[in-house]
């Protein structure tokens, strides 16, 4: 059997150590997910997206992710990856006081917003941290807006 971990970075080692020694394969694309409750993972699995190297980066270096059809775009300001997990897994992977879904094709790093300018019909237009422009949409404004307190 293979299993995907979605556990906190103080955790992980002592996880992984455990489900190896009793015979389980560890895999980032495993159709099985285990998850720690309360806690929120402080790195993903991705792979390079010009060399399809698997690498794990830190929660803290993304700045936004991105769905284009099946495809998901993690960018950081170094590099893009992609990962295979779906929109709605990531959301629930990572810290809600770090990150918030604002369409739904993308999650923005809260911290990696240079600025936000309202715009017309409830929407707002974020800059981000790489001079990206991110729209904030109708469904999404509402929390948003409670998320910054705007």
């Amino acid at each position: 059997m293979k299993i995907q971990l979605a556990v906190s970075d103080e955790s992980y080692e002592e996880v992984k150590e455990f489900l190896l020694s009793k015979g389980i394969e560890l895999d980032d694309e495993a159709e099985f997910v285990l998850t720690q409750r309360d806690k929120y993972a402080g790195h993903l699995t991705v792979r390079n997206a010009k060399t399809a190297e698997k690498v794990h980066i830190s929660a803290d270096e993304i700045i936004l992710i991105e769905s284009y059809g099946h495809t998901v775009e993690v960018v950081t300001s170094e590099e893009t990856y992609v990962t295979s997990d779906r929109l709605y897994q990531l959301v629930n992977t990572l810290n809600p006081d770090k990150f918030i879904r604002v369409s739904n094709s993308v999650i923005i790093a809260r911290r990696k917003i240079k600025q936000i300018r309202p715009s017309l019909s409830m929407k707002f237009v974020l800059t981000m941290e790489n001079d990206r422009k991110i729209d904030v949409t109708r469904s999404y404004y509402t929390n948003f807006k409670e998320a910054f307190n705007i």
